[in-house]
């Protein structure tokens, strides 16, 4: 069997799954938001936390009890990584030093999980899993929450109120990611993946010298990581690494696990505003994007330059035989189109259309299908600015699910979607303008400039993958790409749930033979070239200077 039709299998494969799974999972997530009851481990959390979680609060409530519970927790994993040295569990590692437990602290709660220390060389048992693996749920539901809010603003009217952010966030975690995670953990297990909490210990003689490995809870940490859309993995070489990802059977799953919610979501949404065809236009829109940068990625890669090329069977440098081009390219595109950012290959070995087409599956806003809550937010923000250019090419007032989409919900979008490019191209210019950060490039020209707006994109998307030829590990990459993320985080969040409250208030516009079908296939075409059109007009400068210099130059 040929590279290329295995890869054909695998990809049906996944989608078969994907296709089973969706519906079962999007009306249980529908049912677990839309639920009054309070199961008893969670009036427990209620109680300890002091919320009350059948109080429905309007947008700015809710907003500050998102913005306080990141902040508490930023500086509670902080101080975890300052104090590790003198905590039990830490395998002799020192504590961090302060500006790449900044780093770290923003990266996890901020759903990034960029890394900038190698982890089976920085981190013991108990940041790892009191820690960083407690993030993974938290930052996930987080988003999850904040979803759920926009999604209510459409289901809503004359209302104000959004729902109840202790709540969300609660019974994302208990109930949908944490059963989730413990089945996939048991999966991941079976498939050779390691669960324990061993030491440091010395194997073998490698060019006259001993290698060291220590293991840890890694199955249960890789779960969520995939499943959160989070990404910071155990060890360095992430899922690439064979403790992480064994085999093309768990590299399969991870993908699974990375694209199932996000694409389940759309279900969710479409059963909480009450038309499953709504949540229909908004998958298809997903999955054309997502199957088209698949292809487009196995093409690039597959295609022979040379006897070199020929004789590996496609662009091998950087992959892993165990999982092959096919089994690369369907991670690399599904964990940059979500805000997922694990690597089981690097990415700065790609050709240099290959690497352009993972950094514009991040700067296109990570929404085909995004990452857990982000992705669908993101995606029903877009959905809000195809509906006002289509009111002005007929000269009618946009609507968008019975609410009119007026000067306050555009400027609410619009801010939305220039927060990220700011950030992005503002970091690398100052970046690539001064002498320091570019003595951490490790090559020079497109290839390296390449580098550097990989890694602001990763950061203030929330994506958390890197190019790998970056050395980030400074006082400056640390401070840039923390402050980034939680911007990027953060800041798109304010606009969001502004919008949300201000659709909430608004009563319901009734449909009439004037209104723009947005169920219909026509309007997830018009929805996919908006996205296009936009991440086109602002990013393409950069990247002409970067991956498709170094494209065009191969």
């Amino acid at each position: 069997m040929s590279p290329q039709v295995a890869g054909l299998l695998q990809l049906t494969a996944l989608i078969a799954a994907l296709a089973l799974a969706y519906r079962p999972l999007g009306d249980y997530m529908a049912r677990v938001y839309s639920s009054e009851k309070n199961y008893r481990p969670e009036k427990w959390i209620y109680k300890a936390i002091g919320a009350h979680p059948d109080a429905d609060m309007r947008w700015p409530a809710y907003l500050r009890g998102v913005l306080a519970f990141s902040a508490m927790s930023v500086l509670f994993l902080y101080l975890m990584q300052r104090v590790q040295g003198s905590l039990p569990g830490s395998l002799g590692f020192s504590s961090i030093d302060p500006d790449q437990a900044f780093n770290t602290a923003a990266s996890f709660v901020a759903n990034t999980n960029w890394q900038s220390y190698s982890g089976e060389q920085a981190m013991g048992h108990v940041v790892q899993t009191g820690g960083l693996a407690v993030q993974n749920f938290l930052s996930a539901a987080v988003g999850m929450a904040v979803a759920v809010a926009l999604v209510r603003g459409f289901a809503r009217s004359r209302t104000g109120e959004l729902g109840n952010f202790w709540a969300d966030l609660v019974r994302g975690t208990v109930r949908i990611l944490i059963p989730i995670s413990v089945l996939g953990a048991i999966v991941l297990v079976a498939c050779g993946a390691i669960q324990n909490f061993s030491g440091i210990h010395q194997v073998g003689q490698f060019m006259g010298g001993t290698q060291e490995w220590n293991g840890g809870a890694v199955a249960s940490q890789e779960v969520i990581k995939e499943l959160g859309t989070n990404g910071g993995g155990y060890f360095n070489a992430n899922s690439a690494h064979p403790f992480e990802n064994p085999n093309p059977l768990s590299n399969l799953f991870e993908i699974f696990l990375i694209l199932l919610i996000p694409f389940a979501l759309t279900r969710t949404f479409g059963r909480m505003v009450g038309s499953l065809k709504q949540g229909y236009a908004i998958l298809g829109a997903m999955a054309v994007i997502w199957i088209g940068f698949t292809a487009l990625m196995m093409w690039t890669e597959f295609a022979h330059r040379g006897p070199a090329f020929e004789i590996a069977g496609g662009a091998m440098e950087g992959k892993e035989t165990r999982f092959g081009i096919a089994g690369s390219s369907m991670f690399a595109v599904a964990t940059t189109l979500t805000s997922t950012g694990a690597v089981n290959s690097f990415h700065s070995s790609y050709t240099g259309f290959g690497g352009g087409i993972t950094m514009l599956g991040m700067q296109l806003g990570e929404i085909a299908p995004g990452g857990v809550g982000s992705g669908l937010y993101g995606m029903l923000i877009m959905a809000i600015i195809a509906v006002f250019i289509a009111g002005l090419m007929v000269g009618r007032t946009p609507e968008y699910l019975g609410k009119k989409i007026g000067t306050r919900q555009i400027k609410l979008a619009a801010c939305y979607i220039l927060v990220t490019p700011a950030l992005v191209l503002g970091f690398t210019a100052v970046a690539m303008a001064l002498p320091t950060p570019a003595d951490s490039m490790t090559n020079s020209g497109a290839h390296g400039f390449s580098e550097i707006l990989y890694a602001y994109t990763s950061g203030a998307n929330n994506n958390g993958s890197a190019f790998a030829g970056l050395g980030a590990d400074t006082q400056w990459f640390n401070t840039t790409i923390g402050i980034a993320m939680l911007l990027g985080r953060f800041l798109p969040m304010v606009f969001v749930l502004a919008l949300a409250g201000s659709l909430a208030e608004q009563k319901p516009v009734p449909e009439t033979a004037g209104t723009l079908r947005t169920d219909k296939p026509l309007y997830a075409g018009l929805l996919v070239g908006t996205i296009l059109i936009i991440t086109g007009l602002t990013y393409f400068p950069a990247l002409a200077l970067g991956p498709l210099a170094e494209g065009l130059a191969s």
